[in-house]
Formats: C-alpha cells, sequence, structure tokens
C-alpha cells in the first residue's frame, strides 16, 4: 500500500510537472508573438477613442535594420523637395502664413491613423486650404520594429518620394496610402514592396505615369531620408501612441479629455477648443 502510493504520488507529481511545462510554453508561446525585436505593439481602446501605442521594452537603440535598410543608414541624406529643417525632416502642409500648427503623429502601418485618415482626412483638407491651420507631419516606423519588416518604412520613403514632386501630391499620397481600399492590416508587410506602393500612386494624378517619381521609389533615393524622420519621431517623449495631434503644441483630445477626436464632429470641436484657448 505504501509503495503504491508513492508510485501515485510520483505519477501525480509528473502530471503536475508536465502540466505547468505546458502552461509555460503556451505563454512564452504567446510572448513572442506579442515582443518582437525589444518592442510591443499594444491596440488601447478607451471609450470611442482608438490608438496603437507605442511600448518600448528593454529599447537598447537598435533598430532592427535589415541588410538593404542598414546600407540605407549608412547613406549620403537625400532631401526631398518641399522640406525644411537641416535634414529635411519639417514636413509642413498647408499655406506658409497660416497662424496656427496642427502637427499629426502617425506610422503608415497604423491601422488606426487609417481609420483616422478616413474619417476626419477630409475636414483636415478643408481647413488647411481655408488657411485655419497648416499640418506638420511626424512619421513613425515603430510598427515596423513590433511586427518585422519595413513596411512603415519603405511607405515613408515612398511619401518623401511624393512630397518632391508636391506637397499636394504628398497629401493626396497619403490619403491613398491610408484608404480602405488600400490599407494593408498592421501585421501584413505589403508596403514594403515597391509594385504594391506604385500601385496606390496610380490613384494619384500628379504620380501616374510620374517616370521620376518612380525611380525615386524602385531606387530607394529617400530611404536614408525615411530613417532620419522615424528618428525624429521617437526623439518626441510625450507621444505615446499613433495617431496623436496637438494643436500649437497642446494635445488635442475629445471632450473626455482622454481620446483622440476620431469623427469629424469630435475633431472639430477640439480644434475650435484650442483655437479659442
Amino acid at each position: 500500500m505504501s509503495k503504491r502510493n508513492t508510485w501515485e504520488n510520483k505519477q501525480t507529481a509528473r502530471e503536475r510537472l508536465r502540466a505547468e511545462r505546458e502552461r509555460q510554453a503556451k505563454k512564452d508561446r504567446t510572448r513572442r508573438q506579442l515582443i518582437v525585436g525589444g518592442a510591443v505593439v499594444a491596440v488601447l481602446a478607451v471609450g470611442a477613442g482608438i490608438v496603437v501605442a507605442v511600448s518600448q521594452l528593454g529599447k537598447d537603440g537598435k533598430s532592427g535594420l535589415n541588410e538593404s535598410w542598414e546600407a540605407a543608414s549608412k547613406q549620403e541624406l537625400v532631401k526631398p523637395a518641399n522640406t525644411g529643417g537641416d535634414k529635411g525632416t519639417e514636413i509642413l502642409i498647408g499655406k506658409k502664413d497660416a497662424k496656427h500648427t496642427l502637427d499629426l503623429y502617425q506610422d503608415m502601418r497604423c491601422p488606426i491613423c487609417s481609420v483616422f485618415e478616413q474619417s476626419v482626412g477630409d475636414t483636415i483638407d478643408k481647413d488647411v486650404k481655408d488657411g485655419k491651420y497648416k499640418v506638420s507631419y511626424h512619421v513613425a516606423t515603430f510598427l515596423d520594429r513590433n511586427f518585422g519588416g519595413s513596411g512603415s518604412k519603405n511607405a515613408l520613403s515612398a511619401l518623401g518620394a511624393a512630397l518632391n514632386v508636391s506637397p499636394e501630391a504628398f497629401s493626396a499620397y497619403n490619403k491613398a496610402l491610408y484608404s480602405k481600399a488600400n490599407h494593408p492590416n498592421e501585421t501584413k508587410d505589403d508596403y514594403a514592396k515597391d509594385d504594391v506602393l506604385l500601385k496606390v500612386a496610380n490613384e494619384v494624378p500628379a504620380l501616374k505615369g510620374n517616370k521620376d517619381f518612380e525611380k525615386n521609389v524602385k531606387d530607394g533615393t529617400f530611404d536614408k531620408w525615411a530613417l532620419t524622420v522615424s528618428d525624429e519621431f521617437d526623439k518626441v517623449k510625450d507621444v505615446t501612441g499613433t495617431p496623436t495631434l496637438k494643436m500649437n503644441g497642446k494635445k488635442l483630445t475629445a471632450e473626455d479629455g482622454k481620446n483622440v477626436p476620431i469623427t469629424p464632429d469630435q475633431y472639430t470641436k477640439a480644434v475650435d477648443g484650442a483655437l479659442k484657448s
């Protein structure tokens, strides 16, 4: 009897150990799915506002670049036309004499940035045309670090090629890339493919059939610039997710004071309130 109990106890212990190993293995698999290259992407849904948040767990300064982008980081910087600043990282769209500035922080793979553009983009376009404010774009590539790939960087480089054509081409191309018909799931690295980016560009009259634009996309003329723009985004300490909006340096939120104004009405109320204060 004593021997049998000992054997049963050993079997029970083995079962407990096996179950614990399986539980830990499952936990590790889940963690690996969430953590890529030392970063985590989290989708935070707070009330009506949704942002893709940037988390930098254990970030050690490594960019996670593949070989081609590692080579691009060592190239000479080529700045697109229609940019400002020493490194060409200032992207201003709108009338230069507009008194107010909207800072817009985005990542080209960000799904909520896509939703925001589809919902509020036309309102921003009208406001900019009317001279209500100008828009300063700050573009990140953290989703490449989180999910792997180079879609954010490659799309940003292509936006540089569009900006080199004109500010209007940049705005139209940005809208096309974020459109419901074109924007991929953030886990799919579709924008890493030049042919995908060029196909979307055909929707923009100024870019369709534009040989210089096409060459710049294929040659990666503005790859180094894209990395430089992304580095500037990473230096902004008070931006923890995309999309983030600031009017004259102050964050814009919906009426709850927390969430991104994701509808035209929410956005207009937030802007008008900020301009009155």
